[in-house]
């Protein structure tokens, strides 16, 4: 059985057609799915998908590049966070690709995001791009590795993902892992600990080789995770053993494997 750890289901792409995607996943193997958040504005939707259907998990947080809309405060995260759909703190993190200027107000953002996971006991969904340096400092300063988490859909280097473990937090490959030209990211793929890695999908994005370039689902999972094992050496099978057994103890759920 399988997970994906990171989508948005509530985004438009999907959102019609969840009763399929649930399907879908049974289909697949695919037995649960973390519904991450992005904005305040949308979590209502995505704890809703939660609250409907046992197989999906939701996080609360508010993407590091988003501009509009409601500022995250630690108290209402915590309050957020609160109902038991709600495993994680997150998407957050930095995001440094499309900004300029001073991104302190990012940077403060995400240290409000990890005082949150830390007053509520749930980890950390960290989004990082184009900011290793200032995730890890961050990170570090903030002695997040107490709280740990996980660095969702990783394309940084093999420095970056060591660190990343030795501070306590785990690694997710996205389906990014499956394309021709993701030399570095098969590398890291093949060398971490396997009790420090995830699966996901991200979709609606980055959809897996054979279905790159199409609108991605949770089932499609399983492409990511064939490869990350044929990376390996081992067994899709173990392989998803180990990454399901390494979501529930992170987010400290159990599955309903009949869902």
């Amino acid at each position: 059985m399988l997970v994906d750890s990171h989508c948005h289901l509530d985004f438009p792409e999907l959102a019609a057609q969840l009763p399929q995607l649930i399907e879908h996943m049974t289909a697949a193997g695919v037995v649960a799915a973390l519904c991450a958040g992005v904005t305040l504005e949308r979590f209502p939707a995505v704890l809703a998908i939660a609250r409907r259907h046992r197989n999906i998990f939701a996080a609360v947080g508010v993407h590091p590049d988003t501009r509009e809309g409601a500022e995250a405060d630690v108290e209402t995260l915590v309050q957020l966070a609160k109902d038991p759909r709600v495993i994680a703190i997150g998407e957050t993190g930095l995001d440094y690709y499309r900004l300029e200027g001073d991104l302190e107000w990012q940077r403060q953002r995400f240290r409000v995001h990890i005082e949150a996971a830390r007053q509520t006991g749930k980890p950390l969904i960290i989004h990082s791009r184009s900011a290793k340096v200032d995730t890890l400092r961050i990170l570090e300063d903030e002695a997040a590795g107490e709280i740990g988490g996980v660095f969702h859909c990783f394309t940084e280097d093999m420095e970056t993902a060591r660190r990343a473990v030795g501070l306590g937090f785990h690694v997710s490959f996205s389906g990014i892992v499956t394309f021709k030209n993701a030399a570095v990211l098969k590398e890291i793929a093949a060398a971490l600990p396997l009790n420090r890695i995830l699966v996901e999908t991200d979709a609606p994005y980055l959809a897996p080789v054979p279905y790159r370039g199409k609108t991605n689902e949770p089932a499609l999972v399983r492409y990511v995770a064939a490869e990350v094992a044929r990376l390996r050496g081992i067994s899709l099978e173990d392989l998803a053993q180990a990454t399901t057994d390494n979501f529930c103890r992170l987010f400290k759920v159990s599955l309903d494997t009949h869902a």
